[in-house]
């Protein structure tokens, strides 16, 4: 858990500092041309909420004896917050991308795309194709806040999407994303 602290602050410095930092003129660009528009992230989870969402299904998980990842991001798929606990391996990050990208490109959960791709050849090739995805796993929820879609929140780790799912589930409960 202290690890886990570690990290979630390293990260909330290193975001800070980033959006303290002017961007880099893009590579090979002439001395004093003009720099790219910052673009803000899409709209997303708040970060305070979504890294106590994620410790939460870390923890839910740990207590459970899985060794987990949880990545919560923003509606574009980009990473709000993304924490391996201790002794998780890595790829579950990758895993975790997948599952939250399946929830980004269909609005369902993944275990829900899963399921359908089992029942829809059609579906499941077009997975397949899709370099972000590539294998339907359970595990990623869709993040609402007043009803409107926001985001997705994946869990990767677990013996199970099912048992990944359900840390994910258990952290919503607790934490209230806003």
């Amino acid at each position: 858990m202290k690890a886990l602290l570690i990290t979630t602050a390293c990260l909330l410095a290193l975001a800070t500092a980033a959006q303290a930092q002017p961007p880099a003129p893009p590579a090979g660009a002439p001395a004093g041309a003009p720099l790219p528009p910052r673009t803000p992230r899409a709209k997303g989870p708040a970060l305070t909420p979504a890294v106590q969402a994620a410790q939460a299904a870390v923890a839910d998980c740990a207590a459970k004896g899985y060794k987990v990842t949880a990545l919560i991001v923003d509606s574009a798929g980009d990473p709000v917050v993304l924490l391996s606990g201790d002794g998780a391996f890595l790829g579950t990050q990758m895993i975790a991308r997948s599952k939250a990208a399946a929830v980004i490109k269909y609005k369902i959960s993944s275990g829900e795309v899963a399921a359908k791709a089992k029942a829809d050849p059609q579906l499941a090739a077009e997975i397949k194709a899709d370099p972000n995805i590539g294998v339907a796993r359970q595990g990623a929820v869709p993040l609402l806040v007043g009803g409107e879609f926001v985001g997705a929140f994946a869990v990767s780790g677990a013996p199970g999407g099912e048992k990944d799912e359900a840390c994910a589930v258990a952290a919503l409960a607790k934490v209230a994303l806003n």
